[in-house]
């Protein structure tokens, strides 16, 4: 590399971190990590994938510097290096991945919007009515995730136990729901759960780590 000249060299070390994020395990491990720090074990159980598989690709991610560890006992623990810009450049992806590729577009529209029908709430939108207080913040996601940190007075209720903690939901304002991002299913299905139960609901644009990145209000 040091026959390149500058922009060469640059332009190399970028096409390092592109291929970092190129395999769609590691993009779903980023992820996860970005509800909060995670272990090799825990990560590998949500992703299904072995603990030695699972290991490689940290080890890749933490080579490009978008991830890193910390021992905790005999544990090793990871997260996000650089959060914001790493849920920035996931973001970005999504977008052109959305614009680009026939097959995200498929995905969208046979799944996303039939289940969705309904225009999904901006962050914007979503901030102004929990100021109002004229809003129910659902957070579907996992209790420990939600531990980690979640939207400022969201009610937490895993996807799985929704119809039966139905009741902690007030029916006299609308229902906002949210997860772990844009491609996250869990608030698609809530909201469209909800909705046959009679509520007034939809699901946020995108998800927690956005929420957190866009350096809006979160609580732990």
């Amino acid at each position: 590399m040091s026959s390149l000249g500058p922009k060469q060299r640059i332009f190399a070390s970028l096409a390092d971190i592109a291929q970092a994020i190129g395999h769609a395990h590691r993009l779903e491990i980023l992820e996860h990590l970005a509800q909060g720090e995670r272990s090799v074990e825990d990560l590998a159980a949500r992703i299904g994938l072995t603990i030695a598989n699972t290991s490689r690709h940290l080890q890749i991610l933490r080579r490009a510097r978008l991830a890193e560890p910390r021992r905790d006992g005999k544990r090793m623990l990871y997260s996000l290096l650089g959060e914001t810009d790493v849920i920035a450049l996931l973001k970005a992806l999504g977008r052109i991945g959305e614009r680009n590729v026939a097959e995200i577009e498929v995905v969208m529209a046979s799944y996303f919007r039939t289940r969705d029908a309904l225009e999904p709430v901006s962050r914007q939108d979503l901030l102004a009515r929990i100021h109002d207080r004229s809003v129910t913040v659902l957070d579907v996601r996992p209790e420990d995730e939600f531990a980690q940190g979640h939207l400022p007075g969201a009610i937490n209720i895993p996807l799985a136990a929704l119809e039966r903690r139905i009741a902690l939901l007030p029916r006299d304002q609308p229902v906002i729901a949210y997860c772990r991002g844009p491609y996250c299913v869990l608030s698609v299905e809530a909201a469209s759960a909800l909705r046959r139960l009679g509520f007034d609901a939809r699901r946020l644009e995108d998800g927690y780590p956005e929420w957190k990145a866009a350096g809006l209000q979160v609580e732990t």
